[in-house]
């Protein structure tokens, strides 16, 4: 940064917000919502589950993603129900 640009910011930070023009500054944009699967990739973790055999059966049946289908059931649930 040149002197002339340090002075100005130095000069500006003494000066009380109720002095400083903020008229030609960009209104703040609401923040951004996280969509999971989108930009936010969660880390995956192997484990071993149980379930029943009709319920694994019907989840198969579904196609060759299945897991990723249970997994989008069981994140539906955490996020529709509130954790006790």
């Amino acid at each position: 940064m040149t002197k002339r640009e340090l002075a100005e910011l130095k000069k500006l930070a003494r000066m009380p917000d109720s002095k400083i023009d903020f008229l030609d500054a960009p209104e703040a944009a609401s923040p951004p919502t996280t969509l999971v699967g989108q930009f936010y990739r969660p880390v995956k973790q192997l484990i071993s589950l149980r379930v029943d055999a009709d319920v694994l059966a019907w989840f198969r049946g579904r196609g060759t993603k299945y897991q990723t289908y249970m997994n989008q059931v069981l994140r539906r649930e955490m996020q529709t129900r509130p954790r006790s």
